[in-house]
């Protein structure tokens, strides 16, 4: 399997955690010496608390997800390793931060980093809210809704791919299978999935929960994808 990662992306992305856990921390000093030397300006104390406290929440919480390791990435590599080199798995893409192309198709993953104990059904999804969870509530990503996300970013895929293509290719292109899988990458976390619209699983599943449609991609319309796919990130890739 070839993997593709846009590390640009990473780079960034933890430089700003750095950045913001380190400049909120320096705001809340600064608030500190503040009161310290002109207690008469309690309100600018009082923001710079505030201001400095918000920034530094995003810096951890920006941190969680881009400077901790494993990283979503390194979860997927190890769950899929062994797969042939007909396979690419991009990282960090601008439509879905992680698309495997297949000879048989496409895989949007949706990755969840959050551990605990989590339930879908009937169209909602859950989380146990427990003591330790309620204490990292502001600095951890929140839930919300994988497999919309996941549906939402395959679509987003599949027009992608569609868009500006050969004629000649469009109506294969329609057809080209363009599926998702949700995992949750946190060794911690704990599912209770009924009737959800697409896989959900732990990673030690997910090489079996890779859909597999029976019929291969064409050679020009794999070779059409892989080139589209490949133009999504700003890495030379061979």
């Amino acid at each position: 399997m070839k993997i593709i990662i846009n590390n640009t992306a990473i780079h960034r992305r933890a430089s700003l955690a750095h950045t913001t856990s380190l400049g909120g921390l320096l705001i809340l000093l600064g608030s500190v010496a503040v009161s310290l030397w002109k207690p008469a300006w309690s309100v600018l104390t009082a923001a710079m608390l505030f201001g400095g406290f918000a920034i530094a929440v995003v810096g951890i919480a920006y941190a969680n997800r881009w400077v901790k390791k494993p990283r979503p990435e390194d979860v997927l590599a190890r769950s899929l390793k062994g797969l042939s080199d007909q396979h690419r798995l991009y990282h960090y893409t601008p439509l879905a931060d992680h698309i495997l192309l297949t000879p048989n198709g496409i895989v949007v993953i949706e990755t969840v980093s959050l551990e605990g104990q989590f339930t879908y059904s009937e169209g909602v999804w859950k989380q146990k809210l427990t003591i330790g969870r309620a204490l990292r509530y502001i600095v951890e990503e929140k839930l919300g809704d994988p497999t919309n996300a996941a549906q939402a970013a395959s679509a987003a895929v599949k027009a992608y791919l569609y868009q500006d293509a050969p004629h000649k290719l469009q109506a294969r292109l329609n057809a080209l299978p363009v599926q998702a899988v949700v995992v949750f990458t946190h060794p911690l976390a704990q599912l209770q999935v009924k009737d959800a619209p697409l896989p959900v699983v732990q990673p030690d599943k997910l090489l079996k929960k890779i859909p597999h449609p029976v019929q291969r991609l064409e050679a020009e319309v794999h070779q059409y994808a892989r080139s589209r796919l490949d133009g999504l990130l700003p890495v030379q890739i061979p």
